[in-house]
């Protein structure tokens, strides 16, 4: 697998807003088959003993982490969204966490922004990312670029991501992400990830 260098002990695939509202409604990844996709590449990791862990939007009841000057999660908050009081239950079913497989709350587009997710990296001496989820143009946009100027080597699963603009989903695989990591098909995902044994 060129360009595919895992490291079982210190690489951990992140889910990345993989929500029922959002990846699961969005016509381009069903009609790609992101989900499915995705699953395949998870489930090839949790039997590679890969560390997962997940990334979810998710808001104390009123949006207290919500800013007036952030206009997206404001209008959110305004409309009287409620959330359920868990994390988790944000998650679409097809790829829910397994025990022991973290849910981590985040507060805005990375990661790492406003979150425990590097911190739960680093007690687990981490320093390879596989990353997919909702958007592309999103939560991957914005944790490739903070995670390439923390040092983070990163693995892109191109079709275990989706977006609403399939032009920017494809600028960002082909002219962006290749800059800061490699990019791969689910297909050679797999097959790196159950070479590991």
């Amino acid at each position: 697998m060129a360009g595919i260098d895992v490291d079982k002990g210190k690489t951990a695939l992140l889910m990345a807003d993989f929500a029922i509202v959002g990846m699961g409604q969005n016509p381009i990844a069903q009609e790609r088959h992101t989900l499915e996709r995705a699953k395949e590449v998870l489930d090839a990791a949790r039997g590679s003993e890969i560390f997962v862990c997940y990334c979810i939007s998710h808001f104390r009841p009123g949006f207290p982490e919500v800013s007036d000057r952030d206009k997206t999660r404001a209008a959110r908050r305004d409309s009287g969204e409620v959330l359920p009081v868990e994390p988790i239950d944000l998650i679409h079913p097809s790829v829910l966490p397994q025990e022991g497989e973290p849910v981590i709350a985040k507060h805005r587009t990375s990661a790492f922004s406003g979150s425990a997710f590097e911190m739960v990296l680093r007690s687990k001496n981490i320093e390879t990312l596989i990353l997919m989820g909702h958007a592309t143009s999103g939560v991957i946009l914005s944790t490739v670029r903070l995670a390439a100027d923390l040092d983070y080597n990163l693995i892109i699963v191109e079709d275990g991501c989706a977006d609403r603009d399939p032009e920017v989903h494809q600028l960002l695989m082909e002219k962006v992400f290749p800059r800061q990591g490699t990019v791969v098909n689910s297909k050679e995902m797999v097959e790196a990830l159950i070479a590991l044994g």
